[in-house]
């Protein structure tokens, strides 16, 4: 059963703008260590970066919290199948706040260009 819906866009730019003026730091209290560690794997990481962080927006989205009622950055993870399948990994205050709405897993597609990102999720129980 579909219990919610999350979409964001995210423009490339902007978080190419955001890693070169906080770097290490944006990336910290933003992305997990295994996030961080596939993206800056990558040719351009921005562009990685960016559909991670729209994911992150979406599943905040789905949750109906946004990045606040205990749901922090680190508590939404992207994580990578080899097949190269994203999936999400809820922890903490999203996982409780899931818990709570019923949400048993949540579905993610991401797509990007060298100028835009976007990542749609779809909670289901």
């Amino acid at each position: 059963m579909i219990i919610s819906l999350g979409l964001d866009l995210c423009e490339v730019p902007r978080i190419r703008d955001m890693l070169e003026r906080h770097g290490e730091r944006f990336k910290a209290r933003t992305f997990t260590k295994a996030e961080r560690a596939y993206c800056d794997k990558n040719a351009d990481p921005a562009m990685h970066y960016a559909a991670r962080f729209a994911a992150k927006e979406a599943v905040a989205k789905a949750l109906g919290t946004g990045f606040a009622d205990d749901v922090g950055w680190l508590d939404i993870e992207v994580l990578r199948a080899e097949s190269g399948q994203p999936s999400i990994a809820l922890h903490d205050g999203a996982a409780a706040k899931a818990k709570e709405l019923g949400i048993a897993k949540v579905l993610v597609t991401l797509t990007h260009t060298r100028e835009t990102a976007a990542a749609s999720v779809v909670a289901v129980g």
